[in-house]
C-alpha cells in the first residue's frame, strides 16, 4: 500500500471552462499557487482478493459522480501498468470539500501519484500530472509545489503542468476567508458548461485570460507583488463576470463575499497592499505579504471572525508518507 501527500493550490489566473469535456482540456493556460495548509492523503492498494475497487473517503464509502471520475483514473493506470487488479482506496480530507477551495486538485493529485505507484509504474511528474487532469483538471497543478502554470494543451500529451517557481523564496501568502464550507449549489462542472454555452462574455473571458499568462509569469518571476494581485483579482473579476451573464444567471458571491472584496478594496486606498482572488465559491482569498497579515486579519475578523481566516504560505509538491 502506498500512501501519497498532495496539497491544495489556488489558481491566479483561473481555469474555466473546457474545450474538450472527455479529455478535459481548458480553453486558456492556468496559474496557481499550491498551499501549504490544506492538503489530502490518499492510500492505494492493489489486491488479487478483490472483487472490485473498494474507495473510501473520510471514512465514507464514496458514491455519485465522485465515484465514476476516481475510477477512471485507476482505470487509466491499470491500463498502463498492464494488469487488471481491483483497488483499495482510502482517503482523507484536510480541506473543506465542494466550496471552491479546491478539494478535488489536492484529492486526485494524491489518487494519482499513490495509485501510479502501487501499481509499480515510475511516472515523472509531468505524466503525472496528465494522469491526475483525468480526474480533476486543476489535479494537474497540485502535483507541483509553488507557483504552477497549467499549459491548456491540444490533446492529451500536451496538456500539463509544471513548475513556475519552487522553492518560492520570496514574501508572499495568501489568508483564506471561510465564509461557506458546505457544498455549492452550483459545481465547477456544471458552472463551467453552463457559462461556456450561454454567457456572451465567455469568448472575451478565454482571451482576457490567455493574454494575462506572460504578464503574471513575469510579475512571480520579479518577484513584484502588486502586479500579481492585481492582474489575479482582474482575473477573478472577469471569471465570475461570466456567470452573471450565463442562462440562467448564476454567482457564487455571498453578502460576506462583497464585505470582504469592498474591505480589501479599502485596504489598498489606506496603503495596505493587498489583493482578492475568488474560485467556484464563496470564499475569498487574500495575496499579501506576511508584513501586512496583521492589518489585513484585523479587518477581516471583523467581518467573519478570527476563526474563519486561514494563513497560507506556499506549499510543496506531491510527497509519499
Amino acid at each position: 500500500m502506498i500512501t501519497a501527500r498532495a496539497h491544495t493550490n489556488i489558481a491566479l489566473l483561473k481555469y474555466w471552462g473546457k474545450k474538450d469535456e472527455n479529455l478535459i482540456l481548458p480553453f486558456n493556460d492556468s496559474i496557481s499557487l499550491t498551499l501549504d495548509r490544506f492538503y489530502t492523503d490518499t492510500s492505494v492498494e492493489f489486491d488479487a482478493n478483490l472483487v472490485e475497487d473498494t474507495i473510501t473517503v473520510d471514512h465514507q464509502p464514496l458514491i455519485g459522480p465522485g465515484l465514476k471520475r476516481v475510477t477512471r483514473v485507476l482505470d487509466l493506470i491499470r491500463a498502463k501498468s498492464g494488469h487488471n487488479l481491483p483497488a483499495k482506496v482510502f482517503s482523507s480530507n484536510h480541506v473543506p470539500m465542494a466550496a471552491g477551495l479546491a478539494s478535488s486538485s489536492s484529492a486526485f493529485a494524491a489518487l494519482a501519484a499513490a495509485a501510479a505507484k502501487a501499481s509499480g509504474l515510475i511516472l515523472s511528474n509531468r505524466e503525472l500530472s496528465i494522469l491526475a487532469r483525468h480526474g480533476s483538471g486543476s489535479a494537474s497543478r497540485s502535483i507541483f509545489g509553488g507557483f504552477v502554470q497549467w499549459h491548456a494543451g491540444f490533446d492529451n500529451q500536451s496538456s500539463y503542468a509544471e513548475s513556475i517557481q519552487c522553492p518560492v523564496d520570496w514574501d508572499v501568502n495568501l489568508i483564506t476567508v471561510l465564509i461557506d464550507t458546505k457544498q455549492k449549489k452550483v459545481s465547477s462542472t456544471i458552472g463551467m458548461q453552463s457559462v461556456a454555452k450561454t454567457s456572451p462574455f465567455f469568448p472575451a473571458w478565454v482571451k482576457s485570460a490567455q493574454a494575462d499568462v506572460k504578464p503574471i509569469k513575469n510579475a512571480i518571476l520579479n518577484k513584484n507583488l502588486a502586479s500579481l494581485g492585481e492582474l489575479a483579482e482582474q482575473n477573478a473579476m472577469r471569471m465570475h463576470a461570466t456567470t452573471f451573464g450565463a442562462i440562467p444567471s448564476f454567482t457564487y458571491f455571498q453578502p460576506e463575499t462583497l464585505a470582504i472584496l469592498n474591505t480589501v478594496r479599502n485596504l489598498r486606498k489606506q496603503g495596505v497592499e493587498c489583493y482578492s482572488t475568488v474560485d467556484a465559491g464563496p470564499n475569498v482569498k487574500i495575496i499579501c505579504a506576511s508584513t501586512d497579515n496583521e492589518k489585513v486579519i484585523t479587518r477581516l475578523a471583523a467581518i467573519v471572525g478570527q476563526d474563519r481566516l486561514v494563513v497560507c504560505k506556499p506549499g510543496p509538491g506531491v510527497t509519499y508518507l
